[in-house]
């Protein structure tokens, strides 16, 4: 897919489609979007490191972080887990609230997280595959 084709998709998302949590957070947001506004790229994939480089972020930024596209600018950690809340219908839209926690905070309890995903939720023998109507927003 090209963005420049889908004028709706105002958000793209980086994430690890090997790891189970980044996956069912996809699955997640499809599911309780407000609109389909944003499309998905895997982190090893070419479009997903393409747009990780054009923001100036190496292969290493990318292994601890999902990364949150809009526009111009790219955020990381908590700062892209709650713009992204904001893409959600209510209550979890409502998570947004969390922004008022102190960055360092939200950011070291993020890094945790990431840092023990394939522990504590295990890692897929395969990417990701989304549902065949949702494919046309899976970046390539």
């Amino acid at each position: 897919m090209s963005l420049k084709a889908h004028a709706s998709v105002r958000l793209t998302l980086l994430f690890d489609a090997q790891c189970v949590l980044c996956s069912n957070t996809v699955r997640f947001v499809l599911a309780h979007e407000r609109s389909p506004a944003i499309a998905f790229a895997g982190t090893s994939g070419e479009a997903g490191r393409a747009l990780a480089a054009r923001h100036g972020m190496s292969e290493a930024d990318l292994d601890a972080s999902f990364v949150l596209i809009e526009g111009d600018t790219a955020l990381t950690r908590s700062d892209a887990a709650l713009r992204l809340a904001r893409e959600l219908r209510p209550p979890w839209s409502w998570l947004a609230a969390l922004r008022v926690i102190p960055r360092p905070v939200r950011d070291a309890v993020y890094s945790w997280v990431a840092r023990h995903r394939y522990r504590l939720f295990g890692r897929l023998d395969a990417c990701f595959l989304p549902a065949p109507e949702q494919r046309a927003r899976f970046l390539a």
